[in-house]
């Protein structure tokens, strides 16, 4: 008799019946029934001892497990959820361990627990993407900056102003601006700078007031930026994965602050954005970092900052000219532009490989290129 053709219940019922009487050894019948004899038995014992629920089946789960995170550790991953809203459960489990917790679980356990406690998005998470990494070697050979937008204040705006070191992840400023005014940009990165030591390199947008507007050339922002001996250069225009991680640092406080929260006023906002910054750089575990926080990759520069700006010096064979109020430049009785941003100042004319074409220079960093074989300019 097959066992599909009869509900299992049954058949185990009508099993025991048979067993139970005198006549047909269990063995045979267990081959009859094609069972095993430990499956037997269990049934009889089950039945000779009045279990009312004896032919069903019983819960393989056992009564004790040892393997289930302890009720006080799934407290601390739900209370760490809670005070990191949009940390999964990598990050969390690197928290804990770092917070001294015992037997932290492993990452994929810590998502089921939110799952069970409604505090994963599984649309969000269904999105992830593993992401492409590039870091310059060492802390500050290039640092990133940008604004994150501008966001409403109970009266006025706010424009976030985000600065970030490429190979830590350190967070470096961030600063509720009022505006985004090359005044302003100088004055909070001189605060910086004075801080941390200069970059050997500093990455920003083509946008006001570090990028050059127009055929404006050179910002007056990005001329003081190269006496300082910054290397100043530029995203490619309508790219901006080239600046990916100050991207991505402004999703992250996107996420943590802003995208949650309305300000009243600028100094609501930066006390904001300075808890959250202390977070990201000494709490928060960094992926891309193999999980260790950005201060621990962190250090300041060698290069101190330069309260007066040295003097502008060009070797004997350059061609020194000086750039006109037109922001011109004068070169074998041709007149080129050059920048509006360095009116006043030397720029350096050198030759190149190429005949008839030379290369601007404003202390270390080209700034033009004059073709003069090209007629059109004549």
């Amino acid at each position: 008799m097959p066992w599909q053709e009869q509900s299992t219940m049954s058949l185990r019922q009508e099993f025991v019946a048979l067993a139970m009487q005198e006549g047909i050894p269990v063995q045979e019948l267990c081959q009859r029934y094609t069972i095993t004899p430990k499956t037997a038995y269990k049934w009889l014992q089950r039945a000779r001892q009045g279990e009312p629920d004896w032919a069903a089946d019983h819960s393989r789960r056992p009564h004790t497990s040892p393997g289930r995170t302890a009720p006080e550790v799934e407290a601390a991953v739900v209370a760490s959820r809670l005070a990191h809203a949009t940390w999964g459960g990598r990050k969390l489990h690197h928290l804990l361990r770092q917070q001294g917790v015992e037997q932290v679980p492993a990452p994929s356990t810590i998502t089921d627990i939110l799952r069970r406690h409604d505090l994963l998005d599984a649309e969000r998470s269904r999105d992830q993407r593993p992401p492409q990494r590039f870091e310059h070697p060492e802390p500050n050979d290039l640092w990133q900056l940008d604004f994150m937008g501008h966001l409403a204040l109970a009266q006025g705006r706010v424009h976030p102003m985000t600065l970030i070191d490429d190979h830590s992840r350190f967070a470096l400023g961030v600063f509720a601006c009022a505006h985004q005014q090359g005044a302003l940009v100088q004055e909070l990165l001189i605060s910086v700078f004075r801080r941390f030591g200069l970059p050997m390199a500093l990455l920003t947008d083509n946008g006001p007031p570090w990028g050059p507007s127009g055929r404006g050339g050179l910002t007056g922002l990005e001329a003081w930026l190269i006496r300082q001996g910054i290397r100043v250069c530029h995203g490619r225009p309508y790219h901006p994965q080239t600046q990916g991680k100050i991207e991505r640092l402004h999703r992250t406080l996107a996420a943590d602050v802003t995208r949650t929260r309305r300000f009243a006023d600028l100094a609501t906002a930066q006390d904001a954005f300075d808890h959250w910054r202390g977070v990201y750089n000494h709490e928060r575990p960094h992926e891309a970092l193999a999980y260790q926080v950005p201060a621990a990759r962190y250090r300041p520069s060698p290069f101190p900052f330069a309260e007066t700006l040295p003097p502008i010096e060009y070797a004997l064979d350059d061609a020194v000219r000086t750039v006109r109020s037109q922001g011109a430049i004068s070169f074998q009785n041709r007149s080129y532009f050059i920048s509006r941003g360095l009116i006043g100042l030397p720029v350096a004319v050198r030759p190149t490989t190429i005949d008839g074409v030379f290369a601007v220079f404003f202390c270390h960093q080209q700034v033009a290129i004059l073709d003069l074989t090209d007629r059109s300019k004549v």
